[in-house]
């Protein structure tokens, strides 16, 4: 396969791996009788707490009522007795900051008794709040980084649990992370607000329903996609190690082209791999339901099943903590970035997306009879209306430097957003909007209780170009990257149908609907005016296609393909106004996530420049000069001997050699000239230094096709994508 030694050496050390044996006792103990062992969930505290905390807690909990002191107390007594019990020694505050996949500090629960010994302990004030340092963490403005003090605060619906170490255990306990002034500086309070906002307005439109009472949630499904690599290759690759994408790459003979990947049969090493992250996602009470192949190759997912949203957030970071770390131990490295691989199919993570209660159900849901269908179609066009309105909002919660490579290209959902309601259901509203006949029906449609036929709960076939797609029972937002978190995309849907519920119940509740028949109507004319004015954001084609890019320009539909184009959305007085209204996030926490965002951006285009110039300077040129030397002295061997040989690849290799210096060059003149303001920034990295990139790639690229193999220092992509 590869000349080069060291790329040999990789190789020769996989292919000559020992089969994957089991550490795993499935058979004694099989997985599926350890769901949630590591968790102090419900069912735990209801055994272990007096009938009137655990009564306490559970109402804080499902309704949002308040956590008095003495209820803090005893759960933390128990909480710590359950902890002991599993072997921790330290427990932690586990929060999201803006950036990251988690942030924790570890405190002992033992603290010395006077006497030569050690007590154990953690109290309810402990359990509710911690103070760690926060001066490192981004803020985006909030406070000045000498200001170190933030607080951690217990997330009651949220469950704590056992982290395992092979050295020990940790008590996890999940909290919010504000600034001393009380301003979040995480990614879970926003979503806990959201959700509270959505409640709210929710209620209202059930109310007219008949339904009263019961909390109002959103809930999640991420689908994570990534990819693997085998450590031996990674760790030969300084861009994988510092940026988790490949700067350089050329095409393998052999990519994704046969479609032989997606839904194949599961390397046995990854199905041994797959299987110890679903245990270990099974002892944390994570409910990962789906495993396979997908398209690209190295390519994978995994899906857990809807949970509550602030509950699917937390566990969506600990998947992902989970297959990094599970990863490493079969040798492997998991690779989070949405485009690791030039040319193959990069990662996402579709948001499948619904709400409900435990009185309502999910309210996305057709149902079975035209009343059910009456409040179906009021939510299915508050999502319509949400979409059409704040479409640059959900298009700036997806925007990052890494996310830019899918949403810009002809793999993923475009950058236009736009919803896919498929045939049928799509039929069914503009007929009541049109006042057109179904053509399954003769009768003029209305969404009287007995005239409305029962809408199918797979209304058509799924559109896998769609950013914001209808599957049945829910929507699946498709934007989202791979690598991001799932609270951003959820605080902007839940705030968004927040608002657009309100203006829903703001004319219900202004109509007749004393009666059925009298609520029919109104729900009939309430369809008709959203219709009229957002249908511009329904379509059901090919999301990929230039007609649709053209079409979506001719219907006034933004198009963000960048993350410089996006983000500024989040600094629009609607956008800060909406978070104001609901109170989601105020003013200048709006303004702290563009500011962070939009650094991160600048810091990760930085980041990968500096590496294509050292890579290029340091490993890619000397190996093409190494090339061109040979070459000339093979060329100057042959002519003393009198023997006429072409110079046509001497000649190109040169040439090759020069522009790649010019390339070097050029990058490195425009890297110097970033400027200091965050929003100029932005602009500057995509519209120079983004393209500096891209000419430095296309020459080094065009030599991997060149020099000769053994002297190519980097691994390809034939040799990581396909050697397991």
């Amino acid at each position: 396969m590869s000349g080069n030694s060291a790329r040999r050496a990789a190789i020769t050390e996989i292919v000559n791996k020992a089969t994957t044996c089991s550490s795993i006792p499935y058979a004694e103990v099989p997985t599926s009788t350890l769901f949630g062992e590591n968790v102090f969930s419900l069912s735990v505290m209801q055994r272990r707490l007096p009938k009137a905390v655990y009564k306490s807690l559970k109402a804080t909990i499902e309704s949002g009522s308040i956590l008095d002191a003495s209820t803090a107390d005893a759960v933390a007594t128990e909480m710590k007795s359950w902890a002991l019990e599993k072997g921790a020694t330290h427990y932690a505050h586990v929060f999201y900051p803006l950036t990251g996949l988690t942030a924790e500090k570890h405190d002992s629960f033992f603290n010395p008794d006077g006497q030569g010994g050690t007590i154990a302990e953690f109290e309810g004030k402990t359990l509710i709040q911690g103070e760690p340092d926060g001066s490192s963490f981004p803020s985006g403005g909030i406070r000045q980084t000498f200001e170190a003090r933030g607080y951690t605060i217990w997330d009651v619906t949220s469950p704590a649990y056992i982290l395992e170490n092979p050295n020990g255990t940790t008590l996890c306990i999940p909290t919010a992370f504000v600034s001393w002034t009380g301003e979040a500086l995480d990614k879970k309070t926003p979503v806990l607000r959201s959700m509270q906002a959505l409640n709210t307005q929710a209620q209202r439109v059930l109310k007219l329903f008949g339904t009263d009472g019961a909390f109002v949630s959103c809930t999640a499904g991420p689908e994570q996609e990534y990819f693997l690599i085998d450590k031996n290759f990674y760790y030969a690759r300084p861009d994988l190690i510092n940026a988790s994408r490949t700067l350089f790459g050329a095409a393998p003979p052999k990519g994704q082209e046969f479609e032989d990947h997606y839904f194949g049969a599961i390397p046995e090493r990854v199905l041994a791999y797959m299987f110890e992250v679903e245990r270990e996602c099974f002892k944390l009470g994570i409910p990962v339901k789906t495993r396979h192949n997908e398209v690209a190759p190295s390519q994978y997912e995994l899906a857990p099943v809807f949970e509550y949203a602030n509950l699917a957030t937390d566990h969506q970071q600990l998947i992902m903590v989970t297959l990094k770390r599970v990863a490493e131990k079969y040798g492997m490295i998991c690779l989070f970035h949405e485009k690791p691989f030039v040319g193959v199919n990069g990662s996402g993570k579709h948001l499948n997306y619904s709400m409900g209660s435990s009185v309502a159900g999910n309210l996305f849901d057709p149902g079975d009879t035209p009343s059910e269908n009456a409040q179906f179609l009021v939510f299915c066009m508050a999502m319509i209306r949400a979409t059409f309105h704040w479409a640059p909002l959900l298009r700036s919660v997806v925007a990052t430097a890494s996310n830019d490579h899918r949403l810009g290209a002809n793999e993923a959902p475009p950058a236009i957003i736009s919803v896919f309601l498929g045939a049928e259901l799509s039929e069914i509203i503009e007929s009541i909007a049109t006042g057109k006949p179904v053509k399954s029906k003769k009768d003029v449609l209305h969404v009287g209780v007995d005239v409305l036929p029962t809408i199918p709960r797979h209304s058509g076939d799924r559109n896998r170009t769609s950013p914001m797609a209808f599957t049945g029972n829910r929507f699946e937002f498709r934007a989202v990257g791979s690598s991001q978190s799932i609270a951003g995309p959820l605080v902007a849907l839940n705030t968004i149908m927040a608002e657009s519920l309100e203006y829903c119940a703001n004319v219900l509740e202004k109509a007749d609907t004393s009666t059925p028949a009298k609520l029919g109507k109104a729900v009939e004319e309430l369809i008709k005016s959203i219709y009229k004015e957002c249908q511009a954001v329904v379509f059901n084609g090919d999301g990929y296609s230039e007609a649709w890019h053209n079409e979506a320009a001719k219907r006034g539909l933004p198009n963000m393909k960048t993350t410089p184009d996006a983000l500024p959305v989040l600094k629009t007085e609607a956008v800060i106004e909406l978070f104001e209204k609901y109170k989601v996030l105020s003013r200048r926490e709006t303004e702290s996530r563009y500011e962070v965002y939009a650094e991160q951006y600048v810091k990760t285009i930085k980041v990968e420049a500096n590496l294509m110039l050292e890579v290029a300077k340091t490993m890619i040129f000397p190996a093409a000069i190494r090339y061109q030397g040979e070459l000339a002295s093979s060329l100057a061997g042959l002519k003393a001997l009198g023997i006429s040989a072409d110079a046509d690849t001497l000649t190109y290799i040169t040439k090759l050699i020069a522009e790649l210096q010019a390339a070097i060059k050029s990058l490195a003149e425009v890297k110097s000239g970033i400027p200091g303001d965050a929003h100029e920034a932005c602009d500057y990295c995509r519209d120079s230094v983004i393209p500096g990139m891209q000419s430095l790639r296309a020459v080094v690229d065009e030599l991997e096709g060149i020099v000769a193999d053994d002297l190519w220092p980097l691994p390809t992509y034939q040799e990581m994508l396909f050697i397991k």
